[in-house]
């Protein structure tokens, strides 16, 4: 698999098998967002929660290629009444299948909305997902989150060894408790997120590599449209 950070907490997820899936996709008004970046066609879109800084871009993209969108019940009522057709919902707990992956939704401290003109709609609870690849190796997308006991119960269901997770502070944890997250979910690789897109969101990944330093985590400095290997 291919890993695209798209800036903010947008990652384009390329499998073995050609198929592609947009996680949280932002890129219009996205400051950190890849310059002239041209995402292929997506088989699926995982959305974490409602706010726009998440969701902004997953109407456009789900019309576009007729994507399946992956959200809580009450985003998929909100997208089908924009005119998204195809929409798999779920909750905390559930598990569907998209594009050969295994996607199992999880919980997440934050909160959740979208912007409707001069309306702000519910948008049910915040969630993170694990995905479970092919291969049988999984991975942890956290979505917006403070740090929380129960991830050790994600590492004990599910065995994540990569975890993508907010480090920026302010609207999501910062560092040290994103240090203490890995901890909990017993993790060997860790991408950074939701940092450094405005001022207000000061942590910094060397931030939490000095604070995992000497353990075995390698925390993965991804460069907008630049792909990794996982």
């Amino acid at each position: 698999m291919h890993i695209t950070w798209l800036g903010h907490s947008s990652f384009l997820l390329q499998l073995a098998d050609g198929q592609n899936l947009l996680l949280d996709p932002w890129l219009d008004g996205n400051p950190s967002a890849p310059k002239d970046f041209v995402v292929p066609p997506v088989s699926a879109i995982l959305v974490s929660h409602g706010h726009g800084d998440h969701i902004g871009d997953v109407i456009p993209f789900a019309k576009r290629d007729n994507a399946m969108v992956v959200c809580n019940y009450e985003i998929s009522l909100w997208l089908q009444s924009k005119g998204v057709e195809r929409v798999s919902s779920m909750n905390k707990g559930g598990s569907v299948q998209v594009a050969g992956v295994t996607v199992t939704m999880t919980h997440a401290f934050h909160s959740s909305s979208m912007l409707d003109g001069d309306k702000v709609v519910y948008g049910g609870e915040p969630a993170g997902f694990v995905l479970t690849l092919p291969d049988g190796r999984s991975v942890y997308f956290a979505g917006d989150t403070a740090v929380f006991g129960d991830m050790a119960l994600i590492a004990r269901l599910y065995q994540p060894t990569l975890a993508f997770l907010p480090i920026g502070d302010l609207y999501t944890m910062g560092p040290k408790e994103a240090a203490l997250a890995v901890e909990l979910l017993g993790v060997k690789q860790v991408i950074p997120m939701h940092f450094g897109t405005f001022p207000p969101l000061s942590g910094t990944s060397a931030g939490l590599r000095a604070l995992l330093a000497g353990k075995d985590v390698t925390v993965l400095d991804l460069s907008p449209g630049t792909p990794i290997s996982f």
